[in-house]
């Protein structure tokens, strides 16, 4: 994602054209990471579940044990507010924030009652090409080792890492693995394979996040009589597809291109979540 040109941001009562500085050097979610995030997309006149992530995001910040500010209808009402302030002519990038302003007792624990919210609002383009995959060295945490319940902050830096590896061996993003060695999603995606007229997709385990729009995706192609799978899938199950995948909020749907030497020449499955996604989302009003 570039840096955005134009962007929008509600914090403390009021909205705020650029981009301007809202953390300091003691500020608990930027030392000790707790913060909590969604994202939405808003394109050609409407923005798909909307609702949805700004719940999503109140159930972070409770999963994280801050106390979110905002309700979900609140958190909705702004951000029609903030993309009423744009021309309509860009795709526009949603996202509600909190964090932690101050420690706990012990230091490393946040205050819940020093929770803060932003909502951020900027234009971003779609991304329609697909992508390349190398598989990552580094893995998904579990439950107990991570707060993967929640879009959190926190666990970014290792999503991070794992691109940052696989640009550096020329690709464009990297399949993480959970701790079982199965495929858990990419350092941004869900991901689905296509096999024999059969959509499989792995099954959420508590090591990465169920996304909106991959919940979506999946009713929309059932709904359409393919029938998806969501089981245990390794690398080889990937390898051996006749296309792969990805969702997301940010392109929701994308073909991947390769998988390390693999090659997926043909996305008919991809094609035909896309014009679905797309014909359901423009049926939607904001």
């Amino acid at each position: 994602m570039t840096e955005p040109t134009n962007m929008w941001t509600y914090w403390d009562g009021s909205w705020r054209h650029g981009d301007f500085k809202l953390a300091g050097p003691k500020t608990h979610g930027l030392v000790f990471g707790a913060s909590v995030f969604d994202g939405a997309r808003w394109f050609d006149g409407v923005a798909p579940d909307l609702d949805r992530h700004c719940a999503r995001v109140n159930a972070s910040a409770a999963a994280l044990a801050l106390r979110p500010t905002h309700d979900a209808d609140q958190i909705l009402a702004l951000a029609r507010e903030g993309i009423a302030k744009f021309s309509g002519k860009s795709a526009l990038y949603i996202r509600p924030t909190y964090w932690a302003e101050s420690a706990g007792t012990m230091g490393v624990d946040s205050d819940p009652e020093s929770t803060q919210f932003c909502l951020c609002i900027f234009e971003s383009a779609m991304p329609t090409r697909g992508t390349t995959l190398g598989v990552s060295p580094y893995r998904r945490p579990t439950p107990e080792t991570a707060p993967t319940q929640a879009k959190s902050g926190c666990l970014y830096p290792q999503n991070a890492r794992a691109v940052l590896e696989a640009k550096g061996r020329g690709f464009d993003n990297a399949l993480l693995l959970d701790m079982l060695g199965n495929v858990a999603e990419t350092a941004t995606n869900n991901l689905f394979l296509a096999r024999d007229g059969i959509v499989y997709t792995p099954a959420p385990n508590g090591s990465f996040l169920n996304g909106l729009t991959r919940q979506r995706v999946i009713a929309l192609l059932r709904a359409h009589g393919i029938e998806v799978v969501e089981k245990a899938l390794t690398v080889n199950d990937f390898l051996d597809a006749d296309e792969v995948f990805s969702t997301g909020n940010n392109a929701k749907v994308l073909p991947i291109s390769r998988i390390e030497t693999r090659e997926y020449v043909n996305a008919p499955f991809a094609q035909l979540a896309r014009r679905l996604y797309w014909d359901w989302a423009r049926r939607e009003a904001i």
